[in-house]
């Protein structure tokens, strides 16, 4: 997936994979804090959110940018950086505006809690569609992994009640499915697209701020923020939708991205607790059951004889 026009400020693949697993963790760290960042936001929309805080997510790239032209012998003009191969924009776009907008369909047409439970099979089909790349392979202790994660991901988002499947919100279950798979399949197409840097995420966040502030202007009503609404909207911008996708990127195309995808499971065990230590949540077995069963599950699916 490269191009003679395409910036060549693309780091080379370390040896160790270590190093690039470590950097996708900490993506699932700053993923850890979009709840708790989301319900200090207030009542923004969502699709204007979601513009304000990739245009700073951006500005990060922006950042990114400046940083690698100092190190090259060789520096991309502004222009050059979005002179990026078609089958790039297509999946970049397909993964971050994609991904946003079937969750935030599924959020508006079923029920959080069952919409967010089915959206969290992307960690498993991470695991899964990983096996199928070149250099990987599945393994049953992998899936097993992942199956743990899941299950302590689902006491999280049900709190440990059941789930009731409704027919009414099907359209909304539906979108759920597709956000899990598109994260999932961006990110392990990612991994195949390593030719293209890790910098290049900055050109996609604009182009999904665009494409968001459009579907804002179509589908909302503008929100002015309060101070405080700001502060969340810049950590948002860069954390959780800013930084974020840059580890990501750059762990699974240099990591172990079925260990990462197992990992994945502990975000919204990290966000409740967070929530909890700011007193927004109550820390109830089914905290301590998830907790559990992401860490044994996330050992077993890396460990390595």
């Amino acid at each position: 997936m490269t191009s003679p026009t395409e910036p060549t400020t693309a780091v080379d693949t370390p040896a160790d994979p270590r190093r690039g697993t470590l950097v996708g963790a900490v993506a699932v760290l700053l993923w850890a804090t979009l709840a708790t960042l989301t319900a200090l936001s207030g009542d923004i929309p969502p699709f204007q959110l979601l513009a304000m805080s990739f245009a700073l997510a951006f500005l990060v790239g922006v950042a990114l940018w400046v940083f690698e032209g100092r190190r090259a012998s060789v520096r991309p003009s502004l222009l050059d950086r979005f002179r990026l191969p078609a089958a790039a924009w297509a999946l970049g776009i397909y993964g971050l505006f994609g991904y946003h907008f079937a969750y935030f369909t599924a959020m508006r047409l079923a029920p959080p809690v069952e919409a967010g439970l089915i959206n969290y099979l992307w960690p498993l089909l991470i695991v899964v569609f990983a096996g199928f790349l070149p250099e990987e392979q599945l393994r049953g202790r992998q899936v097993a992994g992942a199956l743990m994660g899941f299950a302590g991901a689902a006491l999280i988002v049900t709190r440990g009640q059941g789930v009731y499947v409704d027919p009414r919100y099907v359209p909304g279950y539906l979108f759920a499915v597709a956000a899990g798979v598109i994260w999932a399949s961006y990110s392990v197409l990612s991994r195949r697209a390593r030719g293209v840097p890790t910098s290049a995420v900055g050109a996609f966040c604009a182009a999904t701020a665009v494409l968001a502030l459009v579907c804002h202007l179509l589908l909302e009503h503008t929100v002015r923020p309060s101070p405080g609404e700001w502060l969340a909207v810049i950590g948002l911008g860069l954390g959780p939708v800013g930084a974020a996708f840059y580890a990501w990127d750059y762990g699974v195309k240099r990591g172990n991205i079925q260990t990462l995808g197992t990992l994945a499971y502990s975000i919204p065990l990290l966000s409740t607790a967070l929530l909890v230590a700011l007193g927004l949540a109550e820390a109830t077995w089914a905290l301590a059951a998830a907790a559990a069963l992401i860490a044994g599950g996330a050992a077993l699916a890396s460990f390595r004889r």
